[in-house]
């Protein structure tokens, strides 16, 4: 009699499901705001693997993220092919995907003005939660505090980085700006300022008055939300 232990136990694929829930059937059916996170995911990757069909094998990682999108979209290349079921291929999908969607919604020609804090969170947030170092960045601003452009200028490890304010200062004025922000991103989720980040507001207010340059805001960046100096009367 043969020994059957060991044997991969096989799951039924997508292509065995009933037609109504099939992904890609149903978002047909019913519209893609109909289907599950895992199922939007399954229909990129196509197929999972012989123990685990497409949807099981997406629900399974996303259960690994406590079911958080934000946690998901700053997995990388290294972390996804590390699951049985995704290559090289269907993890450059996953990351081709999640590239678009944020370049749709960080789009510059949506801008027009400066003029608070969170005008200026909701420009870089989508370009700065899902980091896992800190990272810095400049927003250059017209007269009229209309966006001119943003810049990263620093980069650093996972609790500080070093910025040097005549960098900052050297972009806004390649812009012909005359106003300008600084937000870095804390990625412990923490929006509150260290003396490190005091210090560094007082050095670039310094420079910028020192220039004649209108320094409008410091901003702390979290997926969750910022801290303003300006708004927090720090500044």
């Amino acid at each position: 009699m043969a020994d059957n232990a060991g044997k991969i136990k096989r799951h039924k694929s997508i292509q065995d499901w009933s037609a109504e829930t099939r992904p890609r059937e149903k978002a047909m059916r019913l519209g893609t705001t109909a289907l599950t996170d895992a199922e939007l995911l399954a229909i990129l990757i196509g197929s999972g693997s012989p123990e685990e069909d497409a949807v099981s094998l997406m629900q399974r990682i996303l259960d690994e993220q406590d079911n958080n999108l934000d946690l998901f979209c700053r997995l990388g290349y290294e972390d996804l092919i590390q699951y049985k079921g995704i290559g090289p291929a269907k993890a450059i999908t996953i990351l081709a995907a999640t590239e678009l969607a944020t370049r749709r919604t960080s789009d510059d020609s949506l801008v027009k003005t400066c003029d608070n804090a969170r005008a200026i969170y909701d420009i870089l947030f989508k370009k700065m939660r899902d980091l896992t170092t800190e990272v810095c960045y400049v927003v250059a601003m017209d007269q009229r505090l209309h966006y001119l452009g943003d810049k990263q200028i620093a980069s650093g490890g996972y609790t500080a980085t070093i910025v040097d304010p005549r960098v900052a200062l050297r972009y806004a004025l390649s812009k012909n700006a005359v106003a300008m922000a600084l937000a870095h991103n804390h990625p412990s989720g923490t929006l509150r300022p260290s003396r490190e980040d005091d210090g560094l507001t007082m050095k670039v207010k310094q420079a910028c008055d020192a220039v004649g340059i209108r320094f409008v805001d410091h901003l702390i960046v979290t997926g969750k939300g910022y801290y303003s100096y300006r708004e927090n009367d720090k500044l």
